[in-house]
């Protein structure tokens, strides 16, 4: 197994780590409205950046990974987005919101990263 495999494998596991964390913190809040929309798009889009990453790992071509790519680059940032809603309407403690928040901006920042990198790649 090549470095880039151990890489993407480690990362696919983050992705994934991210998503059982979100799920975990949300699912301790009692249902109300206010949550209960916000709790659904927030577990769609950081799963679909999990298993939209995974489907890079395993990707038949460039263009195929750059597909993928944009999809995890716009579900990460939406991911983000609902972490920084539920911190404005103080639905989590600060400190685990600081978290997962921190996580999440570091996956939307290596994913753009890798988005540009890949998409300079297929220009050539």
């Amino acid at each position: 197994m090549n470095m880039d495999n151990n890489y993407n494998q480690m990362f696919a596991q983050k992705t994934k780590s991210l998503t059982i964390a979100i799920i975990n913190e949300l699912s301790n809040i009692s249902y109300s409205d206010k949550i209960s929309n916000i709790r659904k798009q927030v577990f769609r889009s950081v799963s679909s950046t999990a298993s939209n990453y995974r489907a890079i790992c395993r990707a038949r071509s460039s263009k195929e990974k750059y597909s993928k790519i944009c999809i995890v680059v716009e579900e990460a940032d939406k991911t983000l987005f609902w972490l920084e809603l539920i911190e404005e309407l103080h639905l989590l403690e600060k400190e685990s919101l600081d978290v997962l928040i921190k996580e999440a901006t570091e996956i939307l920042k290596v994913t753009s990263a890798y988005k540009r990198k890949l998409g300079k790649e297929l220009k050539r």
